[in-house]
């Protein structure tokens, strides 16, 4: 039987700093890719460059049009037999084709298998780079097993079931994997799977990563509405419950001035919040200690009022907009082809 030809997409828009290790970790795979399809989406670094002097394809996106319309385009010029979606600014663990090819080919009711990504990030620009890397890792290995939701930074599918699900959705620039998953797993399994993995290079900045948690978030509520149930693995009903309760600590910060017994609701709300996800935090207080872990469970309060704002204003956007609650009705729209590769 003759081994699956791979094609690894990579979309990228600005992680220049990234692609040497990067590109490096692909073609040192066990099992080479038959090519590698980096899709630049109009970046303003030097990216372009640097791929092209790493000696892979490069094509580009004709204006910039988000991840989802960076992996269609790569996903057309492919030949492989097997797509591996990777990000640009994750480095692969060395095996990951070969268990990929492997799992794919023992499971065939599974439509796409989905790697993990580490607790430690691809080069540490700061603690707050590292404490979402803790966070990100820990959500994805206690959801490991069937899930409704893609996992886009590491995800490989056989080429026939890309096509048999269709693209993605090209007007989504946040939430398009949560849609793909959702749309994929009517029909196969999604894997998310500890046997595939590699270092994210996340976020380093706080202002970028609230915005970020918070739109995703908003995005999600018409989708969730839609389907009448959130994504399998991951987001579970403790983590909202927990999001929920941080935000209302934030909010009643206000009560401290009133008395010592109205004190308490600021700390018993905060209590509340990381009991629900108890064994994350107990996680990151073990693997970094206790002032990475105060600085871990700082960011996670921050983290989960803009997810529990993303969700208000989801909601109240959803109840006035039409066109909001009808943002996932459509069918996946494509952009004209107009790259080559070079």
């Amino acid at each position: 039987m003759s081994v699956p030809r791979v094609s690894v997409i990579m979309p990228n828009y600005n992680h220049a700093n990234s692609l040497r290790r990067t590109i490096a970790a692909v073609r040192a795979q066990t099992v080479p890719p038959h090519e590698i399809l980096f899709i630049d989406d109009c970046s303003t670094d030097d990216s372009v460059a640097v791929a092209r002097a790493a000696g892979v394809r490069v094509a580009s996106t004709p204006v910039n049009s988000g991840p989802a319309a960076a992996r269609n385009l790569g996903a057309r010029l492919a030949t492989g037999d097997v797509l591996l979606f990777l990000d640009s600014d994750v480095e692969l663990a060395p095996t990951v084709i070969e268990r990929a090819v492997a799992l794919l080919d023992e499971r065939p009711e599974t439509g796409a298998v989905c790697g993990m990504l580490d607790d430690v990030p691809l080069e540490r620009d700061s603690l707050l780079q590292e404490c979402r890397c803790l966070q990100a890792h820990y959500w994805r290995i206690s959801s490991e097993g069937v899930v409704s939701f893609l996992f886009s930074a590491i995800c490989a599918m056989r080429a026939d079931v890309f096509a048999e699900a269709g693209p993605f959705d090209e007007r989504l620039r946040e939430t398009e994997e949560v849609e793909y998953g959702q749309r994929l797993s009517a029909r196969y399994e999604v894997l998310l799977t500890s046997a595939l993995s590699g270092r994210h290079r996340d976020e380093p900045r706080l202002w970028p990563l609230l915005r970020k948690v918070f739109h995703r978030t908003r995005l999600r509520v018409p989708l969730y509405t839609k389907r009448r149930r959130f994504a399998k693995g991951f987001e579970t009903s403790a983590r909202i419950y927990s999001s929920v309760a941080a935000a209302a600590a934030v909010l009643s910060l206000p009560v401290l001035a009133a008395g010592a017994v109205l004190a308490l609701v600021p700390a018993v709300l905060l209590a509340v919040s990381i009991g629900l996800d108890a064994d994350m935090y107990r996680f990151v207080f073990r693997r970094r200690g206790i002032a990475v872990g105060l600085f871990f469970t700082g960011v996670q309060v921050l983290q989960n009022t803009a997810i529990t704002a993303g969700a208000g204003v989801g909601v109240l956007q959803w109840l006035v907009s039409r066109e909001f609650r009808g943002l996932y009705d459509q069918a996946p729209r494509l952009r004209p082809l107009t790259a080559e590769l070079a």
